[in-house]
This record gives C-alpha cells, structure tokens and sequence, in this order.
C-alpha cells in the first residue's frame, strides 16, 4: 500500500511538469494543440452520429467550441493533481478531511504559481479566473473520487455481510 502511495506522490511531480510544460507554451502554440483537440471531438462526433459536415463546418464548430474545451482540459489537469496528491497524502495516515484540505491547497496553490508562470510566456497572460477554475477542477475531482472510493467501500462491505449472513 505504501508503494502505491510513494508511486502516486512521483506522479504528482510529474503532473506539475506535465501542467508547468502545457503552461510554458506560447499562445499561438496552445491555441493550436486545444483547436486541433477540439477539431478531433466534433470530426469524431460526426462520424460517430453520422452528420455530413464539411471541413469548413468542422472548423467552424470547433472554434466555437475551443474555449470550452481549454476550460475543461484545465479542470481536468487539476482534478487529476488533487487525486494524486490525496493518494499520496495518504501515506501519513492523515484523517480524510485534511488529506483533503491539504490535497486541495496545494492544488490550488499550484494553479496560482502556474498562472503567475503564465504572465512571462509570450501571448499568454496570467488569470484570476483560471485560477478558479483549475480550483473548480480540484473540488470536483476530489468529490467524485472520494464519492467513488465510499461507494465501492459501501458496495464491497455489503457484499461481505450477504455472504457471512448467508452462511
């Protein structure tokens, strides 16, 4: 179990990295990874609903939908980190709660020194808004992956009490 804790807590370094190098891109070059990302979800979509969409319907769609999609990717990125930074927390025995309060304030923190990051990368500038949003990413990701962890707790526990009740 340790292992699987010392594991998560390398992942979250290598996260940062991950997040600290999609931050130190310029703007022009981000502007290209999330357009062609969100060039990729409506092709796909199209394929998969069979809709007749021409490359300039594609492209026009996409760019619609680019912001939402550099919003989303954000949320992800830091509800990914605060996962793994709760995992990892884990290896102090610390209570649920401040496992959470600390797996979320360095997450946060983290958003913040990476948009102060983005105000010296050319075309990108550094947001109060992000900051919220990658927090937003953080608490939802850390919900869901606490809510998940009780369930299959809760679903587990009940399996056992069926079979020892049963025998």
């Amino acid at each position: 179990m340790d292992k699987k804790r010392t594991i998560a807590g390398i992942l979250a370094l290598v996260w940062m990295c991950v997040i600290f190098s999609f931050s130190a891109q310029p703007s022009e070059e981000s502007s290209e990874v999330s357009g062609g990302l969100s060039y990729q979800i409506i092709s796909s979509a199209g394929s998969f609903f069979h809709l007749d969409l021409d490359e300039e319907e594609l492209h026009r769609i996409a760019a619609k939908i680019e912001k939402p999609v550099r919003k989303a990717a954000h949320m992800t990125e830091y509800a990914i980190l605060v996962i793994l930074l709760y995992v990892w927390l884990g290896k102090w025995q610390f209570p649920v709660m401040k496992r959470g309060f600390l797996a979320l304030l360095t997450s946060i923190l983290y958003a913040a020194s990476d948009e102060t990051h983005q105000r010296f990368v050319p075309g990108r500038a550094g947001k109060f808004s992000d900051v919220l949003i990658d927090s937003a990413g953080a608490v939802l990701g850390l919900f869901i992956f606490i809510g998940v962890k009780k369930c299959i707790s809760f679903l587990s526990n009940r399996r056992k009490y069926k079979a020892k009740k049963s025998s």
